[in-house]
Parts: C-alpha cells; structure tokens; sequence
C-alpha cells in the first residue's frame, strides 16, 4: 500500500503533538512493507527545531516552501497512491483536501487529530482553516483522535459519512525505562506545550500543589510558556525537550501529571500520547478525569485520578513500592494495547473496511 499524507509536521516535535504519533505509525507501516510519502510545508517556526530529517526506508519526507510550487509533485505521489490522508492543521489543509478529492485515489481520509477544537470553532461559526468549505462529506473516512460525541459531532456538523476513532499511542522502542537524570529530578512532573485552555486545570494540579508542599520538587518541561507563568520556588522548568529526551524526564520523577485541554475532556474518550508514553516508561501517571479514561487504563490499579487539588496531595502521599506497581500494571496495559502497532493495525482495518464500502456506498 502507498499512503500519501498532507499533514501539520512530522519533522519537529516543538509545541506539536502530531509529530511522534506520524513517526510510531510510519515506522510500523514502513516496516511491514507499506510507503508513506509525508507533505510538510517548511514552516519558519518549526525550522530550528527540527529533531527529524528524515523517515525510515520506505516512508519520505517532502519538505516544501509552498503550495504552488509542490503541487506537480503532489500530483505524481498521488497518481499511484492506495490512500491519501489529509489532517487537521495542515497549513494547506483545504487545498490539499480539493486535491485529494478530485483525485482517483481509491480512499481518500481525513485525520482529525483536534476534533474538539474543530467542533467547537464549527459552532462558534469561525471559518477552520483546514478544512474544506463544505466539510467532510466528500471523503470516504474520517478518523478521529478523539472518540465519543466527538463522533458524532463530525457526522452531524461537518457530514462526514464514515467516522472512526484513532487514538494516540506510543512507539515502544522509542519509550521505555531509562536510568533517571539529576536535573529532571523531582517529585511530581508536568511534560507539555503551554495552552490557555489548559492552565485552569494546570493550576488545580500542578501549581497548587506546589505551593501547599514547598518541600517538594516539581518539574515542568515544555514550549510556549510565558513570562508571568506562576512560577515558584520549588518548580524547575525544563525548556522543550526533543523526543529521545522524554524517557528520562518521566522516569526521573516519581509521579508524572497528565492535564486535557478543556474542549477534548469535555468531549471525553481524549487520551494524550503523554499517558501512552510514561506508561510505556514505567512511570506511574496521575491524570485529571475525563469520560472514557476508564477504557485505557484502570484507575486506582493502572492510573491515578485527580478531581481536586487534595487529590494530587494524597497522590505524593503514597509509598515509592505503590508507585512502583501503578507504573509497571501501566507499562503492561500500554504494551498489550496501546504501542504504535497497534494504531497502526486498527488503521489498516479501518482504510481495508473504507476501500470496499465507498464504491457501494455511491451507487
């Protein structure tokens, strides 16, 4: 199978969390013999953090400046492609989907890797600047980050006519139990890109926490994050750290924070890589609730719950041997079902199921 995707950045993972979900599943496509060709449009704030230059044997990367100018290429990838995917926030998202659709690809997908913020600009009537005018009935399937009423949403606000979910997940070669470092060190860490629509709940189980426990040592690693962020004394920022740092950050503290933006925890079934990662670390992960949590990890025996700020204070509370077990049943939870391969399988179903149905589904 050939697989064209049009998508934000595959190359940086600096304040994008579309990167490491298209490396895990390019590196299992590629290796079972599949090709993926990736568009990116070189965008000048991703340049200098550039942790990737190119995919592994079978997949490639095209950088390119802009539309115009890759257009004849994009044409010729797509002459022979089985699939062509075109996802949210890819810059030149509505051109390429008007490309993708006129084409004589045998499946023709979208990925929505931001539902809730797509549904919710829908609803607020602001034009989505990835999508295409008349919205997502034109494609054979559309796949979902986020599972639940998001689905529903996208049939029923955008018309798209098949939906699927696609949940993160995480590369286990790439993620696993690695000796700790000295200046991730800390009892509770906080790894993730500065948003608005999270600092409500950062604030509840992060920063609060904090404050009350100044003996504590609490570290945060990310991008974007400004200048009045609350800092205290005893929170250690780390700036944004590429991917084959990530092992270390989590397996350097004791416990690490999980924090949902606010439009895909109200829409639940929103798992973050981040829980697929530290899992897959070993390192136990105390997450804020949202509906659906329950279908990716037990709470209380695979994952802690916090609903208040006196439950992140309960969570430090516990023994280092407690600990230790939430984040081995977690590493087993995510090696049984939550690695790349296994994304990457419930993909291949799911395009297999699309190429028979469209056909039937136009006469």
């Amino acid at each position: 199978m050939k697989l064209v995707v049009f998508g934000l950045a595959v190359s940086s993972s600096w304040g994008n969390g579309h990167a490491t979900l298209w490396r895990g599943l390019i590196a299992s496509l590629t290796a079972w013999g599949h090709r993926v060709v990736f568009f990116e449009r070189d965008l000048p704030f991703y340049a200098p953090h550039r942790d990737l230059t190119e995919l592994p044997p079978g997949g490639e990367l095209v950088l390119y400046p802009g539309w115009e100018g890759v257009l004849p290429r994009a044409r010729r990838e797509l002459a022979d492609a089985d699939v062509a995917l075109v996802t949210s926030y890819c810059p030149d998202g509505v051109a390429a989907s008007r490309l993708v659709l006129d084409s004589r690809v045998a499946v023709k997908c979208f990925y929505d890797l931001d539902t809730p913020v797509t549904v919710e600009r829908t609803r607020a009537g602001e034009a989505v600047e990835y999508l295409p005018q008349e919205g997502l009935g034109g494609f054979d399937l559309v796949l979902s980050y986020t599972g639940g009423m998001a689905l529903k949403a996208l049939r029923s606000e955008l018309g798209a006519r098949r939906v699927a979910p696609l949940y993160g997940h995480v590369d286990p070669g790439a993620y696993r139990t690695t000796p700790p470092k000295d200046s991730y060190r800390g009892d509770l860490s906080y790894l993730g890109t500065y948003a608005a629509n999270r600092q409500a709940a950062l604030e509840r189980f992060f920063l609060e926490p904090a404050r009350r426990l100044p003996y504590r040592r609490f570290v945060i690693g990310g991008a974007q994050y400004p200048a009045n962020f609350a800092w205290t004394e005893n929170l250690w920022f780390v700036q944004h750290l590429p991917p084959p740092e990530h092992p270390a950050f989590y397996c350097s503290s004791s416990l690490t924070l999980n924090v949902t933006r606010a439009p895909m925890a109200a829409m639940g079934y929103c798992p973050s890589g981040r829980l697929f990662e530290a899992g897959a670390c070993g390192t136990p992960v105390l997450s804020d609730a949202w509906e659906g949590l329950d279908s990716f990890f037990r709470p209380g025996e695979e994952i802690l719950v916090c609903r208040a700020t006196e439950d992140v204070v309960e969570a430090l509370s516990r023994s280092p041997e407690e600990l230790a077990r939430l984040g081995r049943a977690a590493r087993e939870r995510v090696l049984a079902e939550h690695t790349s391969e296994h994304r990457a399988r419930e993909l291949l179903e799911l395009l297999e199921h699309a190429c028979v149905e469209p056909a039937a589904m136009r006469m």
